[in-house]
């Protein structure tokens, strides 16, 4: 559904009269810090051009009903007062938890018409569940002109998520979506969710951030995020702090030799050594940024992707094929993006090598048998915003 006439059409059509507005809220891509904002440490995403949108009507009968265009199937018809956590309702899971989220937290939502499209790619780990949520968040809040900010919504979809469809996810993805602005990677504490714009003008730079989208979803991701989270948790209590954020880089070696010294699990040693020290991978990444050296960061994006796949273990094959290719062809550095076992990597490139690494990528997938894989430019993008 390519513009808001399509999207608003679609509404009138399905509820019989037109919607009150139109929103987007986009996917993301993380340039560094992977599985630190559960442990309260530092991500830097950037907002994708690619959106969910929502057309939205408000109602006062409690009734919920939402609709999307890219999945088969009618309508989901709900009741505000009887949202329930764990209830199932496939994607409409997500739009749901956010109602039962804002009303859990007090806000009078009494009801709503939804109809939702979206170009974020799915199952590709560019947050395509958070993208949903946070539009859905921002139409209501205009609506009901609740007055919530675009971090508050943010927390609020991340609620919806964690407590009402079951996932442990950390709140990146969903900051992301609500604060993103464009032209810039968002730098967010996630302890305290201050959060600063970092200019990322890769163009200007001669510069080209890729996504390659492997179109892989491999099924021991399930489950695999939660136990990595629980890993994370172990080790702080190990080492008798309330996060990993507060292990700092330069006490790393000495807490492993405690931790291995207690008898901790191998598995816990080996997260605790990614978390701390991709949350330094992220400080370096902006010191970079912030001196204009932008060329440099690529070597720390591949000493991430080193880290996720050897002491995090959340790689595949199809993942560690787009770095190694990539890399091989020139690529300034690159590493997988998101939960991992399957979706995307990112991968930095000279302008002028753009169409060259792509080439030796697609040409390493056909060899290895593999999916052609999805290849397309990460282009620092604005956060969600009213369009209709």
């Amino acid at each position: 559904m390519t513009d808001n006439a399509e999207l608003v059409t679609a509404f009138t059509e399905l509820y019989g009269t037109a919607p009150e507005g139109v929103w987007a809220a986009p996917g993301r891509v993380n340039l560094i810090g992977e599985y630190t904002d559960f442990n309260d440490g530092f991500v830097m995403p950037l907002a994708l051009p690619h959106t969910a949108r929502a057309a939205v009507a408000r109602r006062t009968d409690g009734e919920l009903r939402l609709h999307s265009t890219d999945v088969p199937g009618g309508v989901v018809q709900l009741r505000v007062d009887e949202l329930a956590p764990h209830s199932g309702h496939g994607w409409a899971a997500y739009p749901a938890g956010v109602v039962w989220a804002l009303r859990e937290a007090g806000h009078q939502v009494t009801g709503a018409d939804i109809q939702l499209t979206s170009t974020v790619p799915t199952g590709a780990g560019l947050s395509s569940s958070a993208a949903l949520e946070v539009v859905t968040a921002l139409a209501l809040n205009d609506l009901f002109e609740l007055g919530l900010s675009a971090s508050e919504l943010a927390v609020l979809a991340q609620r919806a998520e964690n407590a009402f469809v079951g996932v442990p996810c950390g709140v990146m993805d969903q900051m992301a979506s609500a604060c993103c602005t464009d032209g810039h990677a968002l730098h967010l504490d996630t302890r305290d969710l201050t959060q600063r714009q970092v200019p990322f003008d890769l163009a200007a730079h001669g510069l080209r951030l890729l996504v390659v989208d492997t179109r892989v979803k491999h099924a021991l991701g399930d489950g695999a995020y939660a136990e990595r989270r629980a890993g994370c948790e172990a080790g702080a209590r190990a080492l008798g702090i309330g996060t990993l954020r507060d292990l700092p880089y330069d006490g790393l070696d000495a807490a492993l030799d405690t931790l291995a010294e207690s008898g901790a699990d191998e598995s816990v040693v080996r997260y605790v050594r990614h978390v701390v020290s991709d949350n330094a991978r992220v400080e370096q990444v902006i010191a970079l940024l912030d001196a204009g050296d932008v060329r440099a960061a690529g070597a720390v994006l591949t000493a991430g992707h080193v880290s996720l796949r050897d002491d995090l273990r959340v790689s595949c094959p199809e993942l560690d094929l787009v770095v190694s290719a990539a890399n091989a062809a020139g690529a300034l550095g690159a590493r997988m993006t998101g939960g991992g076992f399957g979706g995307s990597a990112i991968v930095l490139v000279e302008e002028a090598d753009a169409d060259a690494v792509t080439k030796s990528v697609l040409e390493a997938f056909t060899s290895a048998g593999y999916a052609t894989p999805g290849v397309f430019p990460a282009v620092p993008s604005a956060g969600a915003r009213r369009t209709g």
